[in-house]
């Protein structure tokens, strides 16, 4: 263990800090210079929103929905550019001919697109699973391809030299050289496809908590669209810490990337 590393507690206490700030400030504005619930909701009015849609069953239909939607599009993005990235990544020509194409579409976020999707395939569920899978596969393409380009020459021609083949270089060297990179691309992409899955769920208007929160707004219920916001935060921060951190963790400790 290192020596240097806060313990559990400590870091825990840490990771409330901030929240704990935020919701002073929230109820130090909201009391002490007496805003209005129709301009702000306070702690406890977007509690019990949050109950409430519970009770109803909203919440956790709408919750169910997203997260669906998320997995789909995630293993959809992982299956198709982690391969592309991998063979894109073992020849230089294709490094610099595609580097600057993805940073193009990088650029071109899944909500800006999504006009075009809407006019294509109109208000449908194949929209929301396109934006998704456009945002996050671009990433998990550029940091397969940056990750094969990290590994030495020398590890894919020694096995070359030993008879290996190509499928046999990329499955022996490239794969596990290029894990951490592919990992980190899987986590921002999965980061932006929530993002634009929020935004197709709003345009679109076919359930999920973006629908929730945007709905909400007919009814001018701040509590409603503030509960769906922390929601949001919350289900990204548990994906991250309880999914996507331990596969990172895993992966530095199997193949030895841990840094000293």
């Amino acid at each position: 263990m290192n020596s240097g590393r806060l313990p559990r507690p400590v870091l825990a206490l840490l990771f409330v800090v901030p929240f704990a700030v935020i919701i002073g400030v929230w109820v130090v504005v909201k009391h002490a210079l007496h805003v209005s619930d129709d301009a702000l909701a306070s702690p406890a009015g977007v509690l019990a929103a949050a109950r409430d849609l519970t009770g109803w069953g909203i919440l956790p239909f709408d919750v169910s929905r997203s997260l669906y939607r998320l997995a789909i599009g995630s293993v959809l993005a992982a299956a198709i550019g982690i391969p592309i990235g991998l063979l894109l990544g073992t020849s230089r020509t294709c490094v610099a001919m595609f580097a600057p194409f993805l940073r193009f579409f990088q650029s071109v976020s899944g909500i800006a697109i999504l006009p075009l999707l809407i006019v294509w395939f109109g208000f449908t569920e194949k929209t929301i699973q396109i934006v998704i899978l456009y945002t996050a596969l671009v990433p998990v393409i550029f940091n397969t391809m940056t990750g094969v380009r990290t590994i030495p020459p020398v590890y894919s021609d020694a096995l070359a030299t030993l008879g290996g083949g190509r499928l046999h270089v990329i499955r022996s060297v490239y794969l596990p050289g290029a894990l951490a990179s592919i990992v980190v691309g899987l986590r921002l992409g999965i980061g932006y496809g929530w993002r634009a899955l929020i935004a197709g769920e709003m345009l679109v208007g076919a359930g999920g908590l973006g629908f929730m929160i945007f709905d909400a707004r007919r009814f001018h219920d701040l509590g409603q669209i503030i509960a769906g916001m922390v929601i949001l935060g919350a289900l990204y921060l548990v994906i991250d810490r309880l999914v996507l951190a331990p596969i990172e963790a895993a992966t530095i400790a199997r193949w030895g990337l841990e840094r000293t």
